[in-house]
C-alpha cells in the first residue's frame, strides 16, 4: 500500500517528485469528460516510467485472439481500447536541451487534480545538465461543456539565463498499445494539414479480417502564446512527420519572464462525424473554443462541474484532520471518475472497467455496470442515463442469441458476453468465456433494480421482456436432471470468485438463474394481455404462455439445487467446499497478495476468496433471508476473502453495516474508497477501477445510510461510523429528490422536489412535505 498522495477533502496531491511511482500517478490524475480522455501524463518529453493514454469512448481495434490452444466457441478477436492521438505532446528546448524530467534535478514539483473544478495542474523547477534552470506551471482540462475538447494553458519561466526556448507542440498519433499481441500498432494515416498555429491529423484504425467497422478519428490543435500576461506575435513552423503534425516556434525571453503556450485541442471520431466532414469538423471546431479563450473555458468546466457537485457530493461532516480528509477525498475521487467516464448522453457507449485511465480488460463493459453502475445512476442522474444503460444491452440482444449459439444453445437463448464492445464476446480466458455465466443474471437483475427504483414499469413491454426471456430461455438449457440429487444442476461454472474454476453447482449462480426464471414468469403474467401478445409476438420462436417452456421454467425454479452445510448453517459456495482446507486469510498474511505471489494451482485448491460470491447473493437478494442467516454466512465467508478484485469491499461494506459491524464496514469503506488512491493491490499503475468506484458510493448510501426500496417506498437505515461528525448526500427516486444528512441521534431530510414524498426512515414511515426539512430522531 502506497502513502504518497496528500489527503485532502477536494485534490488529489503528490507533493515532490516521485518518479518511481509515475505510473501510479498518472492512473490517478486521469482526465475525461464522456466522449474523450487521458492519463495525467507529462506534457513534455519523458524518458522514465510512464503509460502514455489518450483515448476517445466507443473508439476501438479488434486484435487477434492470443490463446496457446484454440476452443471451439473461442471469440475470433478481443476488442481492446485503443490508445488514440497523444494531443498533450508539448516538446521543449532551452538553448537546445530538450526539457526531460527524467535527466533534470527536479524541485518544488506537484501536481494536483482539482475535483471540484476537474482541472489537472502541475508545477516545478527543473535543473537542466547545463544549469539553467526554469519554473513551468501547466494546467488542462477536458472540457464536459465542450465534450470533444481539451485545453492546455502551459507557463515557463527562465530563472537564471537569457536566451531562446523553442516550444514545439505536436499531435502524435505514432503511437502504441502497451497490450499489443505482437508489438504492432492498430492505426493508419489518412491525412494530415498544416496552417499558421494550427494542425489537424486524421487516422484510421487498420483493417482486419474481422469485418468489424472501422475508425476515423481527426485529432486538431491550435496554439496560441503570450509573454508577460500579453499576448505576442510569433512564427510559427509546420512540421509534418509520420503519423505527426506540429508547429514550432522559437522564441527569445530573458530571465524571470513568462511565456505562455495555449494549446486547444479536439477529438472528433466517425462516431459522431461523416467521415468527409471531420477535418472541416474540427476546423470550425477549433476555431470555436480558440474564441472563447482557455479562461472561457475554464469558467465553463467550474461551472459544469460545480452543477455536478450540487448533485452527486458525499459531504462527510469530521474533524480537519488526515482521517476525515481521507475518508472525504476517498469518496470525492470515485464520484468525480465515474462522472467523467459516462454521461449517459449516447446509448451507444458504456462503462468500461478502466474508463479513461488505461487499456488493460479492453472492452466497453462488463457485467460490472449492472451490478455495480446502475444504482449510481439511478440516484445521482437523470432517468434516462440508466435507461440508456439498459438499451445498450437490448440494442445487443441478437448478438447474445449469436454467443449462446456458437456455444451449442439454441431457440432463443441468449448468453451475454463477458467483455463486449459491439455486444460480441471477445474475452479469451475459457474458465470466464465459456463458465462465468452469472454475468446474464446480472442484466436481468438490472431490469428488476431499474424498475423498481424509477416505477418505469413500461420498460418491460417495451424492451426488458425480450431480454428476460431470451436469458430464462439461456438457464433453462444450462441445467439438466440430477437423478442422484433429484434436483437441477449446474455443472462446470465459474462463480464471482474467480479463484475457482470450473466448479459445480456455484450457489450464486444457481439462485441467480432460478431467481431469473422466476422474475421472468411474475414480468410476463405482470403484462396486459393485449400488451403481452404484442411482446410475445415478436419472440423468436414463439412462446407460449402456460405451455411446456414456462412450466419446465418453474419446474426448475421449484427444484433447484442449493449446495448447503447443515451443521454450519450456511450456503456452500459450491460442491465440495468443505474439502478444503479452512484457513483465513490471517494465516497467510506474508503471502498476500496471493495473486501475485501464489502459483494458479495453488489458489485453486485453496479456500481463499478472490471476491464476494455468495455474499453478493446475499447482497442481492437479503430481503429473502433473515438477519441471522446473513450473519452466519458473512461470518464464515469474510475471514477467507482476500479481497483482490476491485469488487470485493463495497459488498463486504453493505453487509457487514446491515449486520451493524460497524468497525468492518469502515475498515472496508476505507479499503474501497482509497483502493486506487493508496494502490491496495499494487495494480493503480495499470489505470483506475472504474467500475467498482460506483461501489464505494453504495458503501456510504446502501451501507452506511442503509437504502433499500421497500413496497414501492424509499427507506434508510442509517448509522453514523464513529470517525465522523455526520454525513449527507442527494438521492433521487422516482421524480423526486431529497437529502439526508446523518448526524449523532439524528436524521434530517430535506424534501427538494416540489411534490411531499413518503419515506421510510428506521421502520417509521414518515410523510415530508415539499421544499420542507423534517429532522427525525
Amino acid at each position: 500500500m502506497k502513502n504518497y498522495i496528500k489527503h485532502d477533502p477536494w485534490c488529489v496531491i503528490e507533493e515532490g517528485f516521485y518518479p518511481e511511482y509515475n505510473e501510479i500517478t498518472e492512473s490517478l490524475t486521469s482526465l475525461g469528460n464522456g466522449r474523450m480522455g487521458q492519463r495525467g501524463n507529462f506534457e513534455e518529453k519523458f524518458s522514465g516510467k510512464t503509460l502514455l493514454g489518450n483515448y476517445v469512448a466507443g473508439v476501438f481495434y479488434p486484435d487477434k485472439t492470443r490463446v496457446g490452444w484454440w476452443k471451439n466457441g473461442y471469440p475470433r478477436y478481443f476488442a481492446k481500447v485503443l490508445n488514440a492521438c497523444n494531443w498533450i505532446e508539448i516538446n521543449v528546448e532551452i538553448e537546445g536541451e530538450i526539457l526531460d524530467l527524467a535527466t533534470c534535478t527536479v524541485s518544488d514539483y506537484s501536481r494536483v487534480l482539482n475535483m471540484k473544478e476537474g482541472i489537472l495542474e502541475r508545477k516545478f523547477v527543473a535543473k537542466l545538465p547545463s544549469g539553467k534552470q526554469i519554473r513551468v506551471q501547466a494546467q488542462r482540462f477536458c472540457s464536459i461543456v465542450d465534450d470533444e475538447s481539451g485545453a492546455i494553458r502551459y507557463a515557463i519561466t527562465p530563472l537564471n539565463f537569457d536566451g531562446k526556448i523553442t516550444l514545439t507542440p505536436c499531435l502524435n498519433g505514432d503511437i502504441s498499445n502497451k497490450d499489443s499481441n505482437y508489438g504492432e500498432k492498430f492505426w493508419d494515416e489518412i491525412r494530415k494539414e498544416t496552417a499558421f498555429g494550427e494542425g489537424y491529423l486524421e487516422m484510421r484504425t487498420k483493417d482486419t479480417p474481422f469485418k468489424t467497422e472501422l475508425f476515423n478519428v481527426c485529432t486538431g490543435m491550435k496554439i496560441d502564446i503570450t509573454l508577460n500576461g500579453e499576448r505576442i506575435d510569433f512564427q510559427s513552423k509546420p512540421i509534418k512527420g509520420n503519423k505527426c503534425v506540429a508547429c514550432q516556434v522559437e522564441l527569445d525571453v530573458a530571465a524571470n519572464e513568462e511565456v505562455v503556450l495555449y494549446k486547444y485541442a479536439v477529438n472528433l471520431a466517425s462516431l459522431n462525424h461523416a467521415v468527409e466532414q471531420l477535418i472541416p469538423n474540427a476546423k470550425a471546431y477549433i476555431q470555436r473554443i480558440s474564441e472563447k479563450g482557455f479562461e472561457q473555458m475554464k469558467a465553463e468546466q467550474v461551472q459544469a462541474w460545480a452543477d455536478r457537485w450540487a448533485q452527486n457530493d458525499i459531504i462527510i461532516e469530521g474533524d480537519s484532520d488526515s482521517r476525515t480528509y481521507a475518508a472525504q477525498q476517498g469518496i470525492r475521487f470515485n464520484i468525480f471518475q465515474l462522472e467523467q467516464t459516462y454521461t449517459g448522453e449516447d446509448a451507444r457507449l458504456n462503462i468500461g472497467p478502466k474508463g479513461f485511465t488505461g487499456e488493460k480488460y479492453g472492452g466497453s463493459t462488463y457485467w460490472d455496470t449492472e451490478a455495480y453502475c446502475l444504482p449510481f445512476y439511478l440516484a445521482t442522474a437523470d432517468q434516462k442515463v440508466a435507461r440508456n444503460l439498459l438499451i445498450y444491452r437490448h440494442k445487443h440482444l441478437q448478438k447474445a442469441i449469436e454467443n449462446a449459439a456458437n456455444l451449442g444453445f439454441k431457440d432463443g437463448a441468449a448468453l451475454y458476453p463477458m467483455v463486449t464492445i459491439t455486444g460480441e464476446e471477445c474475452h479469451n480466458e475459457w474458465e470466464i468465456t465459456f463458465e462465468e455465466i452469472h454475468r446474464n443474471g446480472a442484466i436481468a437483475y438490472a431490469i428488476h433494480d431499474y424498475i423498481r427504483h424509477t416505477g418505469d414499469a413500461g420498460y418491460l413491454a417495451e424492451y426488458g421482456l425480450e431480454v428476460l426471456i431470451a436469458i430464462a430461455r439461456f438457464w433453462a438449457q444450462r441445467v439438466n436432471w440430477s437423478s442422484d440429487k433429484n434436483k437441477y444442476v449446474m455443472l462446470g461454472v465459474t462463480g464471482p470468485n474467480e479463484y475457482e474454476n470450473n466448479v459445480n453447482n456455484n450457489w450464486y449462480t444457481n439462485y441467480l438463474a432460478a431467481w431469473c426464471l422466476r422474475y421472468t414468469l411474475s414480468a410476463i403474467s405482470s403484462q396486459k394481455p393485449e400488451v403481452r401478445n404484442e411482446v410475445l409476438g415478436k419472440i423468436t420462436p414463439p412462446l407460449g404462455v402456460g405451455g411446456l417452456e414456462t412450466a419446465k421454467w418453474q419446474h426448475i425454479v421449484d427444484n433447484m439445487h442449493y449446495p448447503y452445510d447443515a451443521e454450519r448453517q450456511v450456503f456452500l459456495q459450491q460442491d465440495g467446499f468443505l474439502d478444503k482446507e479452512l484457513l483465513t486469510v490471517h494465516d497467510i498474511a506474508e503471502h498476500r497478495p496471493i495473486n501475485q505471489k501464489w502459483s494458479w494451482d495453488r489458489i485453486l485448491r485453496s479456500c481463499f476468496i478472490k471476491q464476494a460470491d455468495v455474499l453478493q447473493g446475499l447482497y442481492f437478494f437479503e430481503d429473502d433471508f433473515d438477519t441471522e442467516t446473513l450473519r452466519r454466512n458473512f461470518d464464515f465467508y469474510e475471514p477467507m476473502t482476500v479481497h483482490e478484485s476491485s469488487l470485493s469491499p463495497c459488498v463486504h461494506v453493505i453487509q457487514a453495516a446491515k449486520l451493524r459491524y460497524n468497525e468492518k464496514a469502515y475498515e472496508m469503506y476505507l479499503r474501497t474508497s482509497r483502493l486506487d488512491l493508496d494502490d491496495y493491490n499494487n495494480d493503480t499503475e495499470d489505470g483506475l477501477h472504474i467500475t467498482s468506484m460506483a461501489g464505494t458510493w453504495m458503501s456510504v448510501i446502501k451501507g452506511f445510510a442503509g437504502m433499500r426500496i421497500k413496497k414501492d417506498t424509499l427507506s434508510f437505515t442509517p448509522f453514523l461510523p464513529e470517525q465522523w461528525q455526520g454525513y449527507s448526500f442527494r438521492i433521487g427516486f422516482r421524480g423526486q429528490v431529497v437529502r439526508v444528512a446523518v448526524r449523532p441521534g439524528e436524521v434530517e431530510v430535506e424534501n427538494l422536489s416540489n411534490e411531499s414524498i413518503s419515506l421510510i426512515i428506521n421502520d417509521n414511515k414518515v410523510n415530508v412535505k415539499a421544499k420542507t426539512t423534517e429532522v427525525l430522531a
